[in-house]
């Protein structure tokens, strides 16, 4: 089964605008999808690809690079006879799969894009890791592009809820309700896509066992392996630290604060300490990062203190199965009880981390903000997120809070509207109720997220 996903057509625009003048990296976490839509890419848009799998550790590959990048005639008819593959100038695609594994080759694309015979796409995870880019210089005729986790919108394509994600999108531009039994209809196909997640192979499971959550539940255990072996490889300097907060993300996230107070991590232990570590797990893509911003008067970026930071993971299909033993899962039915809005435990860290997951792949940079009282002894405002519009000139900032519950109170984002009120451009409430607009804030159900 071939997912639809919309990086596609930002491969097709590529292929449009560069003319063979740049080669393209899809950066992205491991078992995302990369290769298989670089393939479907190759198989559709042009006469020929070929694929070379650097994972592989095909020494005689590894070969041709290391010995004739001054001779590409000969480099090219050896590539074509070891794949069986008849390249055609201008109208063959060759495929850099896993290129972090092999990084001369990524050297290399300076002289392959000059050479102008054919396109490429380099794929890669952990690809500008420190360990992958020491002994190279990074080719300035590359274009990056980042490919995340399958969103809420193409999860609703492979479920065949096209005409669904239609509606959503209408109601929300005329900040409309959606009809009851569509709004229901919308909530369900959220939680099923907050359970499964968005990696391919899960999601694929799940919709060919017809809905059952057990086979793609096995799939996300051996990933979580798979990225807990990766984590093995790392530099042993701080290797143990970022073992230490990958498998403390659900126990951090299930806190009401949800960010990383780094002494409880390790008795001692201070934010500067972990600086590698937050850079790994977001370079890898595995997690995504949440600075608290000090200051959202003036920018969002210039404002960041990154010693105080959310961690979340960067699917929440895999955060369940990361946040559940696989006996407990079976216990308590976790699956059933959130599909039926009955589970009280964790359901709020698995909607902030799912929210996250849809702003990062709507391509923002993740804040968060807090205001302590001095009088009270606590933060008396904490919004979730906040989102920028970018502008230089004419600054927005977009507040959000997300609330798991049907009942709560609106006190953060009412103080939050009156300290910033020149600056900011929508207050939104991310909530499991139906789209409605209280004292100027516009409150939407979590499917919508797909919007901002």
């Amino acid at each position: 089964m071939i997912l639809k996903r919309k990086i596609y057509d930002k491969l097709l625009e590529w292929k449009k605008e560069s003319h063979g003048t740049k080669a393209i990296l899809i950066e992205g976490a491991r078992r995302i999808g990369k290769s298989t839509v670089s393939e479907e890419f190759g198989k559709n848009e042009y006469d020929s690809y070929l694929l070379i799998d650097f994972a592989k550790k095909d020494k005689e590959v590894e070969e041709f690079f290391l010995r004739y990048m001054n001779d590409l005639d000969t480099f090219f008819m050896l590539l074509s006879a070891h794949y069986g593959v008849k390249l055609v100038e201008r109208n063959s695609l060759i495929i850099f799969d896993e290129v972090q594994m092999f990084p001369q080759a990524r050297a290399a694309v300076k002289y392959l894009v000059a050479d102008g015979r054919y396109d490429y796409i380099e794929t890669g995870s952990l690809i500008s890791i420190k360990e992958n880019v020491k002994d190279i210089v990074i080719p300035s005729e590359e274009r990056h592009i980042s490919m995340y986790p399958l969103d809420f919108e193409e999860f609703a394509w492979a479920l065949g809820e096209k005409l669904l994600v239609e509606y959503v999108k209408c109601c929300f531009e005329k900040k409309e309700p959606l009809e009851r039994s569509m709004h229901n209809k919308a909530m369900l196909l959220f939680k099923q896509y907050m359970l499964i997640g968005g990696m391919p192979k899960p999601v694929v499971l799940f919709i060919e066992n017809h809905k059952d959550f057990t086979e793609a539940d096995k799939e996300k255990r051996d990933i979580l392996k798979l990225y807990r072996s990766d984590i093995m490889k790392i530099n042993a300097q701080y290797r143990s630290k970022v073992l230490a907060i990958f498998d403390q993300i659900p126990g951090l996230l299930s806190q009401h604060e949800k960010r990383v107070v780094f002494k409880r991590i390790q008795e001692g232990s201070y934010a500067d300490q972990y600086e590698d570590t937050f850079f790994w797990l977001s370079d890898s893509m595995i997690s995504n990062e949440c600075f608290l911003c000090s200051d959202p008067n003036v920018g969002l970026s210039i404002n960041e203190i990154r010693t105080y930071v959310k961690c979340y993971l960067g699917d929440t299909g895999l955060l369940v199965s990361h946040a559940f033993d696989e006996n407990e899962l079976l216990d308590v039915e976790v699956y059933k009880q959130i599909l039926g809005d009955k589970l009280s435990m964790n359901e709020g860290m698995l909607y902030e981390n799912v929210i996250a997951q849809m702003l990062t792949a709507n391509g923002h940079k993740l804040y968060f903000y807090t205001s302590y009282n001095e009088e009270k002894h606590r933060n008396d405002i904490e919004i979730d997120f906040i989102l920028s519009n970018n502008s230089k000139l004419r600054y927005k900032m977009f507040p959000i809070e997300v609330k798991s519950g049907k009942n709560y109170t609106i006190t953060s984002m009412t103080r939050f509207r009156e300290k910033y009120k020149a600056r900011i451009g929508e207050c939104y409430i991310i909530h499991p109720r139906n789209l409605l607009i209280k004292d100027g804030i516009v409150c939407i159900p979590p499917y919508m997220t797909m919007c901002l």
